[in-house]
């Protein structure tokens, strides 16, 4: 028998734009909680042009340090099978936003609980990729408050910048995106 080879990669996007955002997929932590933070940015092209249909999905520890996530908090319509969306009062450690004509996100969450210095897992389904990327959008660089970290201590300290998430007024930070060029993002390989 002979061996059948792979299919070819094909990009990623802009295809899913119909089909994978969810209403309030920007939510992760419910409405009016005291803890919630905004992360928000743009995703950037080779160009440095914004990206207007790039899709993004968060994933993140609870407060808690836990994994887990609420099961169940995205519910979906019995009639139709679509999403009616969460259910506004349980943290589910997962977040997909589509980005806007300018190339722009918005995420509200929590701030993740893993040890060591915060962050949130980023993947990236944009035009033109042939597979997503995956990169960390980390909310401190304080070795100092929360110790050492195996992927930021190896990275020259202007890599290193590219996933440090800028700290702004009314607990908020920026975490630009740039697929290619000048400062591009560091991207994770997974083996």
């Amino acid at each position: 028998m002979n061996p059948v080879p792979p299919t070819p990669s094909h990009t990623v996007g802009p295809f899913y734009g119909y089909a994978l955002p969810f209403r309030d997929g920007e939510r992760v932590a419910p409405e009016g909680h005291p803890g919630r933070i905004t992360l928000h940015g743009v995703v950037l092209d080779g160009a440095g042009e914004p990206v207007p249909d790039a899709l993004l999905e968060f994933w993140q520890a609870a407060p808690d340090g836990s994994l887990r996530g609420a099961p169940g908090s995205l519910r979906r319509d019995p009639v139709t099978g679509g999403h009616l969306g969460r259910n506004g009062t349980d943290f589910t450690g997962f977040g997909r936003v589509a980005t806007d004509a300018d190339g722009h996100y918005t995420l509200h969450t929590l701030p993740p609980g893993n040890p060591g210095r915060p962050y949130l897992s980023v993947c990236v389904f944009a035009r033109g990729l042939l597979h997503h990327l995956y990169t960390r959008a980390y909310l401190s660089d304080s070795e100092a408050e929360f110790g050492p970290d195996a992927l930021l201590d190896r990275l020259p300290a202007d890599r290193r910048a590219t996933l440090i998430a800028a700290e702004e007024p009314y607990r908020t930070h920026r975490f630009d995106i740039r697929l290619q060029g000048e400062r591009e993002t560091v991207f994770l390989e997974f083996r």
